[in-house]
């Protein structure tokens, strides 16, 4: 900061500067503000480091606490998995292969009418054929 300053100051303007602070501080007083000075620039450059590393140390703990690289492959991975598997089945759709063709077989009117036939008659042959016991059997109508 106090070179930018001084690039804008020629030689012969500083001179002026030192002979104004000699003639209003007085020879004696210039040493002891010198010193002060020094101290203060000093002050300020020790905060200015302060804060610097401060700031340094906190970004360094964010970056710890945001953990980027785990949030970037989580996320990564979880854009990736429905990519892979529209991948696949694209890859699957293209290779394809139908099954091969077979002459299909229109069943004749017989057969459409035997097959419920025969349907029921399976139903049947599975029900128990075993007699009802006599209290279950029911009365002939006598006459």
């Amino acid at each position: 900061m106090m070179i930018l300053f001084l690039n804008d100051i020629s030689g012969s303007e500083v001179l002026l500067i030192l002979v104004f602070v000699l003639m209003f501080f007085g020879s004696k007083s210039i040493p002891g503000l010198a010193k002060t000075l020094g101290r203060t620039m000093r002050q300020i450059k020790d905060a200015s480091s302060d804060l610097q590393n401060e700031i340094r140390k906190s970004g360094v703990d964010m970056k710890k606490d945001l953990n980027l690289t785990a949030l970037i492959d989580d996320t990564a991975r979880d854009i990736q998995q429905p990519l892979d598997q529209y991948v696949s089945d694209l890859d699957d759709a293209v290779s394809y292969q139908p099954p091969p063709r077979t002459q299909a077989t229109v069943p004749t009117p017989e057969e459409l009418i035997q097959a419920p036939i025969q349907e029921a008659q399976k139903v049947e042959s599975k029900v128990d054929d075993s007699p009802l016991p006599e209290s279950d059997v029911p009365e002939a109508p006598k006459q």
